[in-house]
């Protein structure tokens, strides 16, 4: 039997869900012998393959880079998933929406800053003026909701999607499955 191809990824957000991910503790063994976690913040994979079988996406869309990212991670992926809140909403990354990025990065780097207050011009992407879930790029499969989905949640929607079958988010409990 071959392995399923999963790989995950974050965008603008805080990794919470990857660490939810990571909480299934050892029934990740159990998975890890029905998976190939082939790119991941997790991995070292570099470049984001072709032919997955399953994607999570965490993080919400902030910018023209990750405008990129999801349009190749939906090229190269059967089943996408808007894995947290943040994917599915636009969640805490989003309550920059009501101001404009000008004044986000001055209370930022100017008004709260002692030491440098300057607005970094490099290592910083370009920002959207509005952050947006993951659905308003590209279509998506499945929505797992929660800030972060529970391991219980993740583990319960990998192995009903490794049975072939899609599950049912909303028959989940938000606090387990």
């Amino acid at each position: 039997m071959s392995k399923i191809r999963l790989a995950t990824i974050w965008l603008d957000g805080c990794s919470g869900c990857h660490m939810s991910f990571l909480d299934q503790d050892e029934r990740l063994i159990d998975l890890a012998d029905r998976i190939d976690l082939v790119y991941s913040p997790l991995v070292d994979a570099k470049e984001f393959p072709e032919n997955v079988d399953i994607t999570l996406i965490e993080g919400a869309v902030s910018s023209p880079e990750d405008v990129a990212k999801v349009r190749k991670i939906r090229e190269r992926t059967k089943f996408l998933i808007s894995f947290g809140d943040c994917a599915v909403t636009g969640n805490v990354p989003s309550m920059r929406n009501p101001f404009g990025i000008k004044e986000v990065l001055e209370s930022v780097y100017i008004d709260r800053e002692v030491v440098n207050p300057v607005i970094p011009s490099e290592s910083i992407p370009h920002l959207f003026n509005r952050v947006r879930p993951v659905h308003r790029e590209v279509r998506v499969d499945l929505f797992i909701p929660g800030c972060p989905p529970s391991a219980d949640t993740i583990h319960t929607c990998l192995v009903e999607l490794l049975a072939g079958r899609v599950p049912d988010v909303n028959k989940l409990s938000r606090f387990g499955a």
